[in-house]
């Protein structure tokens, strides 16, 4: 099934085609390339650690469904909410794999971009952006974990999050490139204890928050459903956006049907 969303707003505009997987996981196409966000593809079930995490659904797509590839963006590979079983040996299917320098030396085949840094792949440049994972600190537990910016001519910059936390960081972001026309942002209030009542994700508030940091961006959430540690559902950050004034911002996607996204 396919779904136009209506993004009256945004001037000049160029669709983005996406399909949301499940959890973080987000398949799009840009600059004739076809990209996917942080790969779970693994059924319901427990991975014990220092937290035990819970998986509470499988993907909407599977790994054999999801197609050809050509470019993961890995938010961080510590944890399996982000990078589970299934996605590990999915990495080895793809060409580039971008993510930390850390998963970089702990995963053969990625490539780990510092804050800032870029590389090019086709027609398209992806710079690695700040992110924090939790409350100021929190790179000691969480460890270290990376947003993305896309830039190609003629197309929306887009703006994927990763596992970030921190409104000042999406801010510092903004004010590096200026216009974010299009932003994936993980959210659901992820919050498994260790920081008392501080996420280690956006929350309805703070999503609305980074919305206003980010202008007439459209805002694409993900990463909000299918683990025991999200502490808010969808619909608690669609009423903050919806008590803010910027739902006209906020496209909700379906997972396992395809969203044609106008942005730009």
């Amino acid at each position: 099934m396919t779904n136009t969303i209506d993004t009256a707003a945004v001037a000049q505009t160029t669709t983005v085609e996406i399909l949301h997987i499940g959890g973080p996981t987000l398949r799009f196409a840009y600059g004739n390339l076809t990209w996917l966000t942080d790969p779970t593809f693994d059924e319901p079930g427990d991975y014990p650690g220092p937290i035990t995490l819970y998986k509470l659904t499988g993907p909407a797509v599977s790994a054999a469904e999801v197609g050809p590839v050509d470019v993961v963006l890995l938010s961080h590979d510590q944890h399996a909410d982000n990078l589970d079983t299934s996605g590990r040996a999915f990495l080895s299917t793809v060409e580039h794999v971008l993510s930390t320098p850390g998963a970089a030396e702990r995963i053969e085949g990625v490539r780990g971009l510092a804050n800032w840094e870029s590389t090019r792949i086709g027609e398209v440049t992806v710079t690695g952006v700040p992110a924090l994972h939790g409350p100021e600190g929190a790179e000691e537990f969480s460890g270290i974990v990376t947003g993305f910016v896309l830039q190609a001519e003629g197309l929306p910059t887009v703006y994927v999050s990763g596992d970030n936390a921190a409104v000042d960081r999406v801010q510092r972001i903004v004010d590096h490139f200026g216009r974010i026309d299009l932003a994936i942002l993980n959210v659901g209030a992820a919050n498994v204890g260790r920081f008392g009542d501080a996420d280690v994700t956006l929350n309805g508030r703070t999503a609305v928050d980074a919305s206003i940091a980010l202008g007439d961006a459209v805002i694409v959430p993900v990463h909000g459903e299918g683990w025991a540690h999200f502490s808010e559902h969808l619909d608690y950050l669609t009423h903050n956006f919806t008590i803010a004034g910027r739902a006209d911002r906020l496209v909700v996607p379906v997972p396992g049907e395809t969203l044609t996204v106008a942005a730009g």
